[in-house]
């Protein structure tokens, strides 16, 4: 198959390109490398420093002519969506509104999209939770994803646009950038191995549900062939605390650093994981690498 990948240059996006090229596709990636990088890009793919709102796009749709496009560019920090709520919007409810638009007029076969399960349901009813729950983002970031969804769906509706939604849960390993916005074990691993002090917010009972990206890849290559107009939870559907993942680093790394305990993060889900039996039941997909291992493969990828 012709894959075309948004954000490919990105840490999750950067392990499905390399997952479609293992499984003999054509590939190719459009980056603007606001926050990925051209190393990142697996070599096989061929790189567009392009920004999807650009018109360079269309002529790249229209050239390629893929038969997948998998959208992955977003504006990923909750941060910076609270701060500019219109920057956010544009970026990920007009990027894929965009995006949507493009796979229609060049006869997209489908549409995959890289959904937020941590941000677009909101406070938890009950946990694990459930693709059914009720949609009540409570940050910009999660509303602009979860209109995202909405005018794929509309697609679906006006014009027949086949696709897929994945709502990933708290992503994990190689490659991802631990300055800045970055997942709390990519922050941990690169203090660790260089001799800086971690900050722990809160008493880190606090629990998430944590995923090794390569999982993630593993249900993308899988949703080309199934899950056809479905939306699936794609996490490990249990929680665990920030305390686990410090000791699990500490272990691994060698580090004896005692932890900074700093106030909790205001606003922050305390609990929250997903229930991923829809994902088991209609995409034959099951999260397959343990946590121990994703940290000690995580781990030795950011050693020097």
């Amino acid at each position: 198959m012709k894959i075309l990948v948004t954000g490919g240059a990105g840490f999750i996006g950067s392990h499905i390109v390399e997952a479609y090229l293992v499984a003999g596709h054509d590939v190719a990636v459009i980056d603007n490398l606001a926050t990925g990088r051209r190393a990142n890009c697996p070599e096989g793919a061929r790189l567009h420093e392009v920004d999807i709102h650009a018109r360079e796009t269309e002529r790249i749709f229209a050239d390629f002519r893929p038969d997948i496009v998998n959208h992955l560019a977003a504006q990923a920090s909750v941060k910076v969506s609270t701060g500019d709520i219109v920057f956010d919007l544009e970026v990920n409810g007009g990027g894929t509104a965009r995006i949507a638009d493009l796979c229609v007029k060049n006869g997209v076969k489908k549409l995959i999209y890289a959904s937020s399960g941590g941000t677009v349901y909101g406070n938890p009813d009950s946990l694990p939770v459930r693709e059914d729950h009720p949609l009540r983002p409570v940050s910009p970031y999660g509303m602009s994803k979860l209109v995202g969804e909405q005018y794929i769906g509309l697609m679906h509706r006006l014009h027949g646009l086949q696709y897929t939604v994945l709502r990933y849960s708290n992503a994990f390993g190689p490659r991802q950038d631990p300055n800045g916005e970055a997942g709390v074990v990519a922050i941990f691993t690169g203090k660790m191995l260089a001799g800086e002090q971690c900050t722990i917010d809160g008493d880190g009972d606090q629990r998430k549900d944590y995923i090794y990206v390569g999982d993630i890849a593993r249900a993308n290559v899988i949703a080309l062939e199934a899950g056809a107009n479905g939306t699936y939870n794609i996490g490990t559907g249990e929680g665990t605390s920030v305390n686990t993942i410090f000791k699990a680093l500490q272990a691994e790394t060698g580090d004896a650093t005692p932890a900074h305990h700093g106030p909790p993060r205001i606003g922050d889900v305390r609990d929250f994981w997903l229930e991923t039996s829809h994902a088991a039941a209609e995409l034959n997909w099951r999260p397959e690498v343990p946590f121990e291992e994703g940290i000690r493969l995580t781990v030795a990828s950011f050693r020097p």
